[in-house]
C-alpha cells in the first residue's frame, strides 16, 4: 500500500506516522477476540481506574454491551507505538510513554471522519478528577474507552493486525483501535 492511500476513515499511513504511531493494520471486527478473563482483570483494578471513570468498567457497560458496540462496525484499525525505556524497570518512562500515546490518540480522534468507535490505553484521562459516578461525563463526545475494559485481548488483537506485541526488551508498546 502506498503511504498516501487511505488506510481507514480518510486517514493515511503517512498521517499515522506523523502522529507518532509506528505500526498499524486493519482487520475485520469479527477477528477481534473478546475475553471475559480480560474483563475480569479490570475488576482486580491493577490500573486503579475500575469504578472511577466513565471510560472504564463498570461505567462502560457489560462485556456483552461492549462487544455489541464494537460489532456494530465492520472493520477495526489497530495502531501502536513502541517507546524506548532506560531499562525494563523504567516506570517513569512507561508513564511518560503512556501520556504521549494518549495525546497522539486524541490527535487521531480529531482527524477522524465518519461514524466510529475509538478505544485506547487504560481509558480516558482528560479530567484530573472524573465525575463518575456522581455526575455525567464532561466530554462524552470524546470519551475513549479502554481496550482491556471492553474485554479485548490486546496481544491477540495485535497478532491479528500483524503488529508485534512484544518488541525490544527496553521498550514499552501501547495500542489503540478504531472500529469503523
Amino acid at each position: 500500500m502506498e503511504k498516501n492511500e487511505k488506510l481507514f476513515l480518510n486517514i493515511t499511513a503517512e498521517q499515522l506516522e506523523e502522529l507518532g504511531f509506528d505500526r498499524f493494520g486493519v482487520i475485520k471486527t469479527e477477528d477481534v477476540c473478546f475475553s471475559p478473563e480480560v474483563r475480569k482483570m479490570c475488576e482486580v483494578n491493577r490500573c486503579g481506574r475500575y469504578g472511577t471513570s466513565w471510560a472504564c468498567p463498570p461505567a462502560i457497560g457489560t462485556l456483552e454491551e461492549c462487544m455489541l458496540r464494537c460489532k456494530a462496525f465492520e472493520h477495526c484499525a489497530v495502531f501502536s507505538k513502541a517507546y524506548e525505556l532506560e531499562d525494563s524497570f523504567d516506570f517513569e518512562g512507561m508513564m511518560e510513554a503512556h501520556d504521549k500515546f494518549a495525546k497522539a490518540s486524541e490527535r487521531l480522534r480529531k482527524m477522524l471522519e465518519g461514524k466510529h468507535l475509538m478505544l485506547s490505553v487504560e481509558g480516558c484521562s482528560k479530567c484530573g478528577n472524573c465525575t463518575y459516578p456522581d455526575a455525567p461525563c464532561r466530554f462524552p463526545e470524546t470519551l475513549t474507552g479502554s481496550l482491556e475494559g471492553y474485554g479485548i485481548f490486546v496481544n491477540q488483537l495485535a497478532a491479528s493486525a500483524g503488529i508485534p506485541y512484544n518488541r525490544d526488551p527496553d521498550t514499552v508498546s501501547y495500542f489503540g483501535a478504531v472500529f469503523f
